[in-house]
């Protein structure tokens, strides 16, 4: 008998970045340049370059990451979903929270549990850090 072999994504793209607030505008144009040839139509490949901008942006503020820790990002289209990871070594678990109207952050999460069908966090089993992932369901055309 044969060991089945991983199952590989029909399409991805992973990228490292320093932790820094121009790491997140290189993210959506990286994605967004990959997702021109994904089967995930216009409208999904907007929403996940959003929600991608969201996630860098949050590792990038929140992550606590030191200078010589880089943030990863990896967008996989697998099957009927296209899946999005941030991950850092930030030791915080992201929460969703509720921005006063005056306050220009604190937003992000709350439009990812939005806009995502469903996303949340996966700490690492052996090590600091975290990974937020959301996914979004592809609609058949």
């Amino acid at each position: 008998m044969r060991a089945a072999r991983p199952r590989t994504p029909l399409k991805f793209a992973g990228w490292c970045f320093p932790c820094h607030p121009r790491s997140v505008g290189r993210a959506r144009m990286l994605l967004r340049e990959e997702a021109r040839d994904w089967p995930v139509g216009e409208e999904t490949a907007d929403v996940a370059v959003l929600l991608l901008s969201e996630l860098m942006a949050n590792a990038c503020r929140h992550g606590r990451t030191s200078p010589e820790r880089e943030i990863r990002a990896l967008c996989t289209v697998d099957g009927e979903k296209l899946r999005i990871e941030v991950s850092d070594a930030g030791r915080g678990v992201p929460r969703v929270r509720q921005a006063r109207d005056d306050e220009e952050a604190g937003r992000g999460l709350a439009l990812v549990a939005a806009l995502a069908d469903v996303w949340n966090v996966s700490l690492r089993p052996h090590g600091t850090g975290k990974t937020v992932w959301c996914e979004l369901r592809l609609r058949q055309k």
